[in-house]
């Protein structure tokens, strides 16, 4: 009787905790059912297709686009350096100017064995018309009128040959002043006046450039030329050289003038299997200088019509294997495998799993499941970070 009265009396005290966790659980279960229900809020963005340019950024180095080393053409001795030294110089302006009174001499020489080749020349020709006035009268021997003609014609080859000489000495006081073949920037002066200049010097007198436009240097992969032609064929593109190459300055901004592939090499490198590219540059304010190392974004790839999305938007799966959340025209999301083709400029090239016009969430992809629907807004940017 007592023991029957010791349960009776400890089941009455059990039954407030049974009756606060029958609650408790109702609780909760309403807790879970409200945050199912409730939209999830991302950012999403509607894909268009685009054309895109995918490039590989290379090292390059600069050179200028005419260099021109001046170099004494006769010796003398320097009399007169005639420009400053890193001063822009036009085509034709005089450098330097070698003594010219030896040369002016020679010309007055040469100038005087002309006149007395002629005055033979003319003694030549009225002996040589005597002659051929006997020889046809008959009162002069034939060798008498071969000899006068053979004179006649060695005369007129002295005076040829003394013109010949007079116009070397002429072209020879002309090189003692010395000028610029090209319009560009001078460097350092190697010779100063009372120099001697000699036309068997190793190093040039100065050297002249012309940077106003520039080439620079670059290595590509063989490859990545075979690709980007393939792939500029396909874009509708006759000649994929044409499209434009990007520089970027040495503190790595991008440079405010695009380059043009001239060429490239006709062979390429066993060790290294790449080829080189030159590329023409315009530098009117002359940024770029002669020497300088600097990076060339070389096309590699040309898409007609691309499918971009956002780098962030792309999540992985456990293998890692790409995903998008993709938006149904019911509003709910979920997640589509994809397959990524390369990086441009924060933005994925898709290549498969996704077509035109999806609209897929970019921020936000924590708080979407499978099947849920979305309370969506437009991303801020194609390159905005995750917010919470």
């Amino acid at each position: 009787m007592q023991r029957g009265y010791r349960f009776w009396k400890i089941g009455l005290l059990c039954l407030p905790v049974v009756f606060l966790a029958a609650c408790s659980d109702s609780s909760g279960q309403g807790d879970d059912a409200a945050a199912e229900t409730q939209p999830a809020r991302v950012s999403v963005l509607t894909v268009q297709p685009e054309p895109v340019t995918v490039y590989d950024e290379l090292p390059g180095r600069v050179s200028a686009y005419r260099t021109a080393e001046i170099r004494a053409q006769v010796n003398g001795i320097i009399k007169k350096k005639l420009f400053q030294e890193g001063a822009f110089v036009e085509e034709g302006m005089p450098l330097f100017q070698i003594d010219p009174a030896p040369f002016s001499a020679d010309v007055d020489a040469a100038a005087a064995v002309l006149a007395r080749a002629e005055a033979e020349l003319r003694n030549a020709r009225i002996k040589y018309d005597r002659a051929e006035v006997l020889s046809s009268q008959k009162v002069a021997s034939a060798e008498a009128f071969n000899n006068a003609t053979a004179a006649l014609a060695q005369a007129k080859a002295t005076v040829e040959e003394a013109k010949a000489n007079l116009a070397r000495r002429k072209l020879e006081l002309a090189y003692a002043t010395i000028r610029s073949p090209i319009s560009g920037l001078t460097g350092q002066s190697f010779m100063t006046e009372g120099g001697l200049a000699s036309t068997s010097a190793s190093s040039p007198l100065v050297v002249v450039q012309q940077i106003d436009r520039v080439h620079v240097d670059v290595r590509q992969s063989a490859m990545s030329l075979v690709d980007l032609r393939d792939a500029a064929s396909e874009a509708g593109i006759g000649n994929p050289e044409e499209l434009p190459v990007k520089i970027m300055t040495v503190s790595g901004k991008p440079y405010d003038h695009a380059g043009k592939v001239l060429f490239s090499d006709i062979s390429v490198d066993g060790a290294t299997g790449s080829l080189g590219i030159r590329i023409l540059v315009p530098n009117p304010e002359g940024q770029l200088l002669p020497g300088m190392y600097i990076r060339a974004m070389v096309p590699r790839e040309v898409y007609g019509a691309a499918l971009l999305v956002p780098q962030e938007a792309v999540v992985r799966d456990p293998a890692g294997r790409p995903q998008l959340i993709v938006v149904g025209r019911d509003g709910t999301g979920a997640r589509r495998p994809v397959e990524l083709g390369p990086l441009v400029e924060g933005r994925y090239v898709v290549t498969g799993g996704l077509e035109a016009g999806e609209t897929v969430v970019v921020l936000g992809q924590d708080r979407v499941q499978d099947g849920q629907v979305l309370q969506t807004a437009p991303a801020p940017s194609a390159a905005a970070a995750i917010q919470g």
